[in-house]
């Protein structure tokens, strides 16, 4: 499968997986996580593990199971740990988050000689580690959170051999290693290769979407903080000067319990525009994402808080000109006035819009720019690199050899050394 990737990823990121899959060949990587649909955590894994096997790997992939107190707590969890200071969460919650991570713990086999666990949802498993060296991998920025919740977390994360984050700006002193590997997407899979014309219109033709006009676009879960309404009333701005249509698509995520409302909300708040389309795609959709991307004239990522937001490198490999909320690690994607334009308010956002619409040539520049952008840094091949090399350089860590990564800064990503 690594040959795949000849051609589209760069060189050198083939050479060195080549290089560790022969180092680390036969040995077990598990991967946890809370969900095996929605999000880019699964999506990841979802194109990860192959990749992992074509080098003589043997990675799995282990979900823990909750209920829905378990979910809704850990959705507290999640937003507090990005800095919202009044949700209260209870001892009683969090002996239910023990209980819950205790009972996973017994039921899935956690031997491997990796064990990088995701997200806080399943933290508290590495109370029963028994091998391996184990990473937390924080998809979330946690530079400052709800420190009655952050103390709560802390231990567990202590007990970790190192941490994992994708922004240097996201992490929080934890006293054990930290290191900064962006996350990624693949150039292969459904929802990111090329596809043809007619594909495109028969998705287009599914959702009634019209393509006689400039459509926006946005592709996210319906989640507060991607900002939806904004995106809606930045498209009514525009829509006062330059027609066009708006689309909001996004699946379902089976451990976010706020999704429905939000798209309730959402719905509401368009009024009935026929204009504007609001679409809740069924869980791995990529080929209508694909399309969607593909069709689109002007991409948005209107986030108020960000993981890494991973549809923005989606659009860009599209060659498509971008807009995304300079939070998170949008600006990490986004090199303002290069790649894309960065928006702190509703007001940005419809101002970019009208700007790419009325000079196509600019917004067709600075696609392609974007394009190059994510193949020499957001590619699947480059994830995997460093998750190998972190894996490697822990396991020689006795023989004297040290493994350092460069903390990213906008338009910069931490590279191997």
């Amino acid at each position: 499968m690594i040959s795949s990737y000849a051609g589209i990823s760069p060189k050198s990121d083939l050479v060195l997986l080549e290089k560790l899959g022969e180092k680390l060949a036969g040995k077990s990587f598990l991967h946890v996580n809370s969900t095996r649909e929605g999000g880019g955590v699964a999506e990841i894994l979802q194109r990860m593990i192959p990749l992992l096997e074509s080098l003589d790997i043997k990675p799995r992939w282990e979900v823990i199971e909750g209920d829905d107190k378990f979910y809704d707590m850990t959705k507290k969890i999640h937003n507090t740990l990005q800095g919202d200071m009044d949700t209260v969460i209870t001892d009683d919650m969090w002996e239910h988050y023990y209980e819950v991570n205790r009972t996973n713990a017994a039921k899935l086999d956690l031997g491997a000689d990796a064990v990088l666990i995701h997200d806080p949802q399943p933290a508290a498993l590495v109370q029963s580690r028994n091998s391996g060296h184990w990473l937390w991998r924080c998809h979330i920025d946690i530079s400052i959170p709800n420190e009655r919740v952050f103390s709560k977390l802390l231990p567990f994360v202590k007990e970790y051999d190192s941490s994992i984050f994708s922004v240097a700006k996201f992490s929080r002193s934890t006293g054990i290693d930290e290191y900064i590997v962006p996350p990624s997407i693949d150039p292969l899979s459904e929802k990111n290769m090329e596809l043809g014309e007619k594909e495109i219109i028969a998705v287009a033709e599914k959702f009634g979407i019209p393509m006689d006009r400039p459509i926006l676009l946005q592709v996210s879960r319906f989640d507060r903080f991607k900002d939806p309404i904004g995106v809606i009333e930045a498209y009514r701005k525009v829509k006062k000067y330059n027609d066009c249509v708006l689309v909001l698509a996004g699946s379902p995520a089976s451990d976010d319990p706020e999704g429905e409302a939000m798209l309730d909300e959402v719905r509401s708040y368009a009024s009935d525009d026929p204009d504007v389309f609001i679409l809740l795609l069924p869980p791995f959709s990529d080929l209508e994402i694909n399309a969607l991307q593909s069709m689109a004239t002007v991409v948005l990522q209107k986030s108020l808080k960000e993981g890494f937001g991973l549809t923005v490198s989606e659009a860009m490999w599209k060659a498509k000109p971008v807009i995304g909320g300079a939070v998170g690690g949008i600006p990490l994607q986004i090199v303002h006035g290069i790649t894309g334009f960065l928006v702190h308010s509703v007001d940005g956002a419809a101002f970019r819009i009208r700007q790419y619409l009325n000079n196509p040539e600019m917004a067709g520049r600075m696609g392609k720019a974007g394009r190059e952008y994510v193949r020499n840094h957001f590619l699947l091949t480059r994830q995997a690199r460093d998750y190998l090399a972190l894996w490697y350089a822990a396991e020689c860590k006795d023989e004297g050899i040290v493994f350092e990564m460069d903390p990213p800064s906008p338009g910069e990503v931490g590279q191997v050394d």
